[in-house]
């Protein structure tokens, strides 16, 4: 439940125009977080990389629970991905500041994801809302 609680609020953070339609108040909630949006970013990059390497080893629950295990990974990985383009910024600057040609290859990834940032970020709502339904479910 933890993990589809995260993508949540990372997606919220990611579509801003998304809650900023539904709530015009949310923009004041939205200026305070934006000074802690690398570091937070950065902590979800590394938290979906983490869950993807995990479902990835528990690849075994796959034969038992298919449905749980694929809403896990797709959920990581929109969570990495998400992760990596709020905190573009401060990965740059901790860990590709040394490797030009990493940063290259980072800048270049950016620009063909950050068009699909909110179709991502209606993705993640939906997923996380989904691994939130299936960790109150029975095995």
């Amino acid at each position: 439940m933890t993990w589809g609680i995260t993508l949540i609020l990372l997606s919220i953070i990611a579509v801003p125009s998304l809650l900023l339609s539904k709530k015009p108040n949310a923009k004041e909630l939205l200026e305070k977080i934006e000074p802690y949006q690398g570091w937070i970013g950065l902590v979800f990059c590394f938290w979906g990389i983490w869950g993807v390497i995990s479902s990835i080893l528990g690849l075994g629950w796959f034969a038992s629970f298919p449905v749980r295990w694929t809403v896990y990974l797709a959920g990581n990985a929109v969570e990495a991905i998400l992760g990596f383009m709020l905190g573009f910024g401060m990965i740059n600057k901790l860990v590709l500041s040394k490797n030009e040609a990493a940063k290259e290859k980072a800048i270049a990834l950016r620009e063909k994801i950050a068009p699909k940032q909110g179709k991502l970020g209606v993705l993640g709502l939906i997923i996380g809302a989904l691994m939130i339904v299936l960790s109150f479910l029975p095995y």
